[in-house]
């Protein structure tokens, strides 16, 4: 790994979830435009870090930029949410740091359409994370459905851990384990639902998207 693959890790996966923590501490819940404008200039900061003499950098941006505004398109469809599931494409052909700015800036901007709050920076760190894994994990997830499957109920959990967190922050102002289990039991079959529609629709999207992603590559040499 290079110097700055590293210092952009490090960034996205001990910076990003410390300002959000600290935000919360120091601002309590109603401070979280802090923790989102934090959030967004490390995001952007380790994101632009790998791209510093990328002479395709805004070919990347831009299709970024066009996944970003599918996903969040795509979370006005009531009931279901294949947001997940294009963020998680995007980064197994665009990498890593691609899936984090991907699924972190589609929860900033959809919240300007379903409304900003202290849940706001933990959805950019939840859904940035799941970006982060699946591009890490991009190669075998492209070969093999069975493990696209078990990675799309996957996020569906992580999110879904990570989001009941607020939840427990928000009632007691700290963490409370017991509580937390209490809430996790709760959620259950809103968790069991967004595992399965994460695995359904990456396996009808992978391939058609991917397959699309993957000639703008080739054609554009990004």
């Amino acid at each position: 790994m290079k110097a700055k693959q590293i210092i952009s890790y490090a960034i996205l996966l001990l910076l990003v979830p410390a300002a959000i923590v600290l935000g919360f501490l120091i601002f309590g819940s109603g401070g979280f435009i802090y923790s989102i404008l934090a959030v967004s200039v490390l995001v952007c900061a380790a994101f632009f870090l790998s791209f510093e003499k990328s002479s395709h950098k805004s070919g990347v941006i831009l299709i970024l930029a066009v996944m970003v505004a599918l996903s969040v398109a795509s979370r006005f469809i009531p009931y279901v949410n294949p947001m997940s599931a294009l963020i998680i494409i995007t980064a197994m052909y665009f990498g890593a740091q691609a899936g984090f700015i991907t699924g972190a800036m589609s929860a900033l901007v959809s919240n300007f359409f379903f409304s900003q709050g202290p849940w706001t920076p933990f959805q950019m760190f939840a859904w940035g994370t799941i970006g982060f894994i699946a591009g890490l994990l991009c190669k075998p997830l492209k070969k093999s459905k069975i493990l696209l499957a078990l990675f799309g109920a996957f996020s569906g959990i992580v999110f879904s851990l990570f989001m009941d967190v607020l939840t427990v922050l928000w009632q007691d102002g700290y963490f409370n384990a017991s509580r937390y289990l209490a809430v996790l039991y709760t959620a259950l079959p809103f968790t069991a639902l967004y595992a399965v529609t994460n695995t359904v629709f990456l396996l009808l999207l992978s391939r058609p998207i991917g397959n699309k992603l993957d000639r703008i590559k080739t054609k554009y040499g990004l």
